[in-house]
């Protein structure tokens, strides 16, 4: 088993057209037939349903691709790790959600670019579920996110951050220390889209406080929220800004 046949193999899932994928792959499409051939043949098992010239993977055939996208996407971490030692540069793609681009991800980026100068790094804003999808699909190398659930996917705990209650600064709750979540009940309130974990988590805070304020405002960035805020507009829950 070669790695190009799993690259043509890779392509073949993708593009389930032998013309689209010996096209993707620069070769010709006898040459991708008979790559796929010889490798069913060695796996002993029919990787490909054929309907003329468009396939759909069989049971074996999506079980296979599972592994084959691990393998080579961990050979191409393994040449940029290589690339890196040897003083080399790269690319390394990084996701990470809103709520980290004007807080944690520059310091980092700072402290990163200056000991790795010569590494580039794509940077991508989403939200959890959309960074949880690139991961597995590739799409990007590291992300950094709030929960991750995705199976066969490794994660390291970084750190963690407190939650505030935000409100204008000539609100009667401004000048209290200790606010409970029940006595923002009847107010305004701001917050993230749903698809956002940070709102996922401030929902379940707000339930197991038995407090309902109506959501007049959903966004996708914090320091909208933290502005809404400040026009009195509402009240939010938000890490530190």
């Amino acid at each position: 088993m070669e790695l190009t046949q799993l690259k043509y193999f890779q392509a073949m899932a993708k593009c389930r057209h032998f013309t689209q994928a010996a096209e993707e792959m620069a070769v010709s499409q006898s040459a991708l037939s008979r790559s796929i051939q010889k490798l069913e043949q060695e796996l002993g098992v029919t990787l490909f349903e054929r309907h003329g010239r468009t396939s759909d993977l069989t049971e074996a055939g999506q079980k296979f691709l599972f592994h084959v996208d691990r393998v080579i996407r961990e050979l191409a971490l393994a040449e940029q790790e290589i690339e890196l030692d040897n003083g080399g540069a790269g690319v390394v793609h990084l996701s990470f959600l809103h709520s980290l681009g004007d807080t944690f991800l520059p310091l980092i980026l700072r402290q990163f670019h200056e000991r790795y100068p010569h590494i580039d790094v794509k940077l991508n804003q989403q939200s959890s579920s959309m960074l949880a999808e690139q991961l597995t699909s590739g799409e990007t190398d590291i992300c950094l996110c709030s929960t991750m659930n995705e199976p066969d996917t490794a994660w390291m705990y970084l750190w963690s951050e407190e939650m505030f209650l935000v409100v204008p600064e000539d609100h009667p709750l401004a000048q209290k220390s200790r606010v409970s979540l029940r006595e923002v009940g009847d107010e305004p309130f701001v917050a993230l889209k749903p698809e956002y974990t940070l709102r996922q988590q401030v929902n379940q805070f707000l339930d197991l406080a038995e407090s309902h304020p109506q959501i007049v405002f959903e966004g996708d960035e914090v320091h909208t929220l933290v502005s809404f805020v400040a026009a009195h507009l509402g009240v939010s829950v938000l890490p530190h800004v």
